[in-house]
């Protein structure tokens, strides 16, 4: 029988994806306290809404190494994937091109034209270039995770948090080799701590109480440095680069966030029931909410259209920026989810065809070959 996906986990993979969406939506409205201008109550608290979604990505990427670090190699899992970023990279330029909706810049050139046809490649999407990248060399860090003994592995999970997280966190000053987070190296580190505490079933910080402390407690040493920082360039000036470190994904707080919040919904059990179901049913398709409104003809253009039905953006009261936030956000994740459904229904129709005519086969020798 096949196993059900967890529903705690699946909860906590839409919160993720909510909470990216509310991150893009910060950025988009340039809510953010911003250096050497005086902030406005609205800005204070858009940045504290900052500092307690930034740990999504970081989620997003343990829940993935969580679940992949103890199951074999898919070719046709990679191949799903592949063909879903096609799937809004071009199918969703088409459809904006039939209804007049895509823009033609006089900026355009070659390299757009390669953005769509390797989005992977060229980074349409950066996360889904790190993410395939990530799912691609899963065999290959399941393998040292199986392989590894505890300490061997404690000691690799270190170095590499020494080389990504530790040493940028303490140093104002940028390294060449520093992506900020945003690459497929921070992954492998997130993958392998997720492998590691699945393997030896490590529990972290005892409780959910405790690991919702730590995320707490994480989202406020974040927030603090990030303003602290800017009280410091307003009076005094300089730290301009550091203003940035705590809302980089590898700032060792953004990680520790991420673990206390992982931590929690591992201990929350949800009751089978009719909330199980819905999570369950709704999670598969958070990750077109990000295909969706990351795409290169839509991410600056989706928070106009919805300023268009919402109002504009509140810049003078921190109740209507609210509002306006979690209306914009949660129409843009319930339009993602709806398309991604589309998207499943076109992508099982031809998995039927393609399995009705044989065509399928090949790929599951090829699964067969890599699982032996």
């Amino acid at each position: 029988m096949k196993k059900k996906r967890e529903a705690n986990f699946e909860l906590l993979r839409i919160l993720a994806m909510f909470m990216v969406v509310v991150l893009h939506y910060l950025s988009h409205a340039d809510a953010l306290v911003k250096l050497g201008v005086p902030a406005t109550r609205v800005e204070i608290v858009a940045t504290l809404i900052e500092a307690l979604n930034i740990v999504a990505v970081n989620v997003w990427v343990l829940i993935s190494g969580y679940f992949l670090s103890e199951t074999g190699f898919r070719i046709k899992r990679i191949i799903i994937l592949i063909a879903q970023i096609y799937f809004y990279t071009i199918c969703v330029s088409f459809v904006m091109m039939a209804t007049n909706v895509y823009v033609v810049h006089t900026t355009d050139s070659v390299y757009k034209l390669v953005q769509y046809i390797f989005p992977i490649e060229s980074e349409h999407y950066w996360f889904a270039t790190s993410y395939v990248i990530l799912y691609v060399l899963a065999p290959v860090l399941n393998a040292g995770i199986e392989k590894l003994t505890r300490n061997q592995l404690r000691v690799v999970i270190m170095g590499l948090l020494l080389w990504f997280s530790l040493i940028k966190t303490i140093v104002p000053v940028v390294f060449a080799t520093d992506h900020f987070g945003y690459d497929f190296g921070w992954f492998i580190c997130l993958y392998l701590i997720a492998g590691y505490i699945k393997k030896y079933n490590v529990v972290l910080f005892y409780d959910a109480k405790k690991s919702l402390m730590v995320y707490l407690g994480s989202v406020f040493i974040i927030f603090a440095a990030v303003m602290g920082v800017y009280y410091i360039n307003l009076y005094r000036g300089g730290l301009v680069y550091y203003f940035t470190v705590p809302f980089h994904y590898n700032f060792i707080f953004c990680l520790t966030g991420a673990l206390g919040i992982f931590s929690l919904f591992r201990f929350i059990r949800i009751k089978e029931g009719r909330f199980a179901d819905i999570v369950r049913r709704i999670a598969p398709y958070t990750f077109g909410v990000y295909l969706l409104h990351e795409h290169l003809e839509i991410r600056d253009r989706w928070l106009e259209w919805m300023e268009g039905i919402f109002g504009n953006v509140p810049r003078d009261s921190v109740i209507l920026f609210i509002v306006n936030m979690i209306l914009c956000v949660t129409a843009v994740f319930v339009a993602g989810v709806f398309i991604d459904w589309i998207r499943a229904v076109i992508f099982n129709y031809i998995r039927r065809v393609m399995r009705n005519s044989g065509a399928t086969r090949l790929f599951d020798r090829i699964d067969i070959s890599l699982r032996d």
